[in-house]
């Protein structure tokens, strides 16, 4: 990895990208890692703080270097507990997720994050900082300081984002629904590329029945845990295509 350029932010380099969408949300992504392995981080910007779902891998300090999380206290939510979408937990003092994966969020490693599967080499365009390897990645720990399960709600001051349990991929996979404005955050439960449900504890069964489930949600917008996010339509193509056994490797989103 030492013929891979390492990021200064000094030179005005950025690890962290981030893009303001409508209806107070903004997307963040670490510019360096491919598509294929970095998260979609969500900003929702409330009147009292701010929820941050998920949270990157942790490879370099978010609130230092993004400036908008400084602003207002900010809660973090965890879609679930692989290395891609809770690195960066640690960070925030209000950490939020399911209890069925506390254990890991506590004490995460490269195997129970799965860090080990999916970290190489060739999916960096530049280095974290200096000294970096695949092989001596960490990832802090991050202890819940709130469990949720399915309708619990996360309250910014002027909007409420109620808690969606949604196992398959995870056991303690969660979403989130603003009814308000009809958005819908699914983590990995539903994203626009291959769908993952042969993890060491996904579970098929369960992931079918949340895919029926948002199948027929009402959302307008969907932010997905990777790649582009969709409406309603397409999230009940995505949920139905899985259902019958068409959701595999060569999706259009992976293609592109």
């Amino acid at each position: 990895m030492a013929t891979i350029p390492i990021i200064d932010p000094a030179t005005g380099a950025r690890w962290y990208r981030m893009e303001r969408l409508a209806s107070g949300v903004r997307l963040i992504w670490e510019h360096h890692v491919s598509p294929d392995v970095h998260c979609n981080i969500w900003l929702v910007e409330g009147r009292d703080r701010n929820l941050l779902f998920d949270s990157g891998m942790g490879l370099r300090p978010m609130k230092a270097e993004l400036a908008v999380l400084c602003e207002k206290p900010v809660v973090c939510v965890s879609s679930h507990s692989h290395f891609d979408h809770m690195g960066g937990a640690g960070e925030f003092d209000e950490h939020v997720g399911h209890a069925a994966e506390a254990e890991v969020f506590a004490a995460p490693n490269q195997a129970n994050t799965l860090a080990k599967d999916f970290i190489a080499a060739h999916h960096f365009s530049s280095l974290p900082y200096e000294g970096f390897t695949c092989a001596r990645y960490q990832i802090a720990p991050a202890p819940l300081t709130r469990t949720v399960d399915e309708g619990d709600v996360v309250d910014l001051g002027d909007r409420r984002l109620e808690v969606l349990h949604l196992p398959g991929h995870s056991p303690g996979s969660i979403g989130l629904w603003e009814a308000e404005s009809g958005l819908l955050f699914t983590g990995d439960c539903v994203y626009d590329g291959e769908l993952l449900d042969d993890l060491h504890h996904s579970d098929r069964a369960e992931f079918h029945d949340s895919m029926a489930r948002l199948s027929r949600w009402p959302a307008d917008a969907v932010h997905a845990g990777h790649y582009d996010s969709f409406g309603r339509a397409r999230l009940r193509t995505l949920a139905e295509d899985y259902m019958a056994g068409r959701r595999r490797p060569g999706c259009p989103a992976e293609r592109s």
